[in-house]
This record gives structure tokens, sequence and C-alpha cells, in this order.
């Protein structure tokens, strides 16, 4: 490779780079440092990325900052994440644990302040004895209706 293309590429990963103290820090950093904050959460099921988050899994790497958005500034950011959480939990209380221990962990981990944190709930994770219970009920209302129809002819 030669020097004007090291040049190029050093250039193009800085333009999502923050300097702090005379440290770099990029947003796929601040990215992973999010998601697996958000992840500790209990009642988190998991994060909901694009789908180059959903192929770097199919092929065995964990990606942490799957479902999470970041802009940042000078000295600050704001955090978007896009969750699935567990069935039964209340999602306001939820949201609420995510938004602290995102901004807890961003700031003390790189002294960046965190101006907002945005939780998209994108779906519920219902467990699988409710789906199955569930696909059950439906095959018995379906039987019931086609024993009627049978019934009537």
């Amino acid at each position: 490779m030669e020097e004007n293309e090291k040049k190029e590429v050093i250039e193009e990963q800085g333009a999502n780079e923050t300097e702090v103290n005379g440290i770099k820090i990029s947003e796929d950093v601040v990215a992973k440092i999010a998601g697996i904050a958000a992840l500790e959460v209990k009642g988190v099921s998991n994060m909901n990325g694009g789908v180059a988050g959903g192929i770097s899994e199919v092929f065995g790497k964990k990606n942490f900052a799957k479902g999470v958005k970041v802009l940042m500034g000078e000295k600050e950011v704001t955090i978007d994440l896009f969750v699935t959480v567990e069935y039964g939990c209340r999602i306001p209380d939820i949201a609420w644990e995510i938004q602290n221990k995102v901004k807890t962990a961003v700031e003390t981990m790189t002294g960046l302040s965190v101006v907002d944190v945005n939780i998209h709930v994108q779906g519920v994770n219902t467990p699988k004895e409710i789906k199955k219970d569930s696909k059950e009920e439906v095959v018995e209302e379906v039987q019931e209706v086609v024993t009627e129809e049978e019934s009537k002819e």
C-alpha cells in the first residue's frame, strides 16, 4: 500500500472519531460500550441491528454494536438503542435502566458527555411455552371450525 493510500485510510477512519484529552475515540468503541451495557439490563432480550450485524453473527462473530446508533460531537454523544425486550417486563423501567447504565458506562469509560440515550423498543420476545400454547389453541380452534363445517354438510 502506498503512503498516500495509507493517509486516505487514516483520514477516513478519523471521520468517525472524537478526541478527548488527546485520545481519539471512535463511534464504534462508543457503540460497543453502549451495546454491552444495554445487554446487561435484565429484561433486554437482544439488540436489533441491520443486515450487516446479522451477517457477522452468522459467521460466529458477536457484534456488540448491533442495534446501536451513535452521533458524536466534539465532547458529547447521543446514542440510539434498538432493543427487543422479554415478555412480561415493564418496558418503562427497562428503558430507564438502560438509559442510566449506558450513560454511566460511556461517560466513565470514555470521558465523553452523554447528551441523550434514546430507547427504541422494536419487539417483545415471548417465551416458547407461550408460543406453543398459542399455537395449540389456534390448532384447536381450526379443528373446531372444521368439525362444525363437516357436521353441517
